[in-house]
């Protein structure tokens, strides 16, 4: 199978936060993690009334591909106790697949709904952005343009709403 790399988001608002994501950065060593951001502290997203976040992301290249980067990222969510009875609640540990870059270096884009490409929400995300521009300043999302500029243009209270959280670095 071919090598491919993925941008990982992760994001814990339940329990040991910290512990969360420490323990799945920690798992992904051995799936050939590249990199990863320190953790930023956001506010919940979306329309359920839940505690803050602690957000990262990872950079990882190995031998899976876009399907096996999603079945990783649920065994990880799986890992660390995740469930799902409430769209947007609160969760132990969420994993999304960013993008996915082919060993060509070609994006890998997907419409289907177990797993579009890239995440058709990253863009407006402050969460997701600002780690990952934190951690690749030459970042770009396909289809969507260079980060830097994607989090140039999103509400400066988004964007200011994710700080570093200085206990890890």
């Amino acid at each position: 199978m071919p090598m491919a790399r993925a941008v990982l988001s992760l994001g814990a608002n339940l329990g040991d936060r910290a512990g969360a994501l420490r323990g799945a950065i920690e798992a992904l060593k051995d799936d050939g993690l590249v990199a990863r951001s320190v953790l930023y502290e956001t506010p919940p997203w979306g329309p359920v009334e839940q505690p803050p976040y602690l957000n990262a992301v990872v950079v990882v290249r190995g031998d899976r591909d876009a399907a096996g980067w999603l079945a990783r990222a649920h065994e990880l969510e799986q890992a660390a106790g995740r469930t799902r009875e409430v769209r947007w609640g609160a969760r132990t540990l969420d994993v999304d697949v960013v993008t996915v870059t082919g060993d060509d270096g070609a994006p890998v884009l997907s419409d289907d709904p177990a797993l579009t490409l890239p995440h058709p929400r990253a863009h407006e995300r402050a969460f997701v952005l600002v780690p990952w521009l934190s951690l690749d300043p030459t970042a770009v999302l396909p289809g969507r343009g260079r980060v830097a500029d994607l989090v140039a243009a999103l509400p400066p209270e988004d964007v200011a709403a994710v700080a570093r959280w200085e206990h890890l670095q």
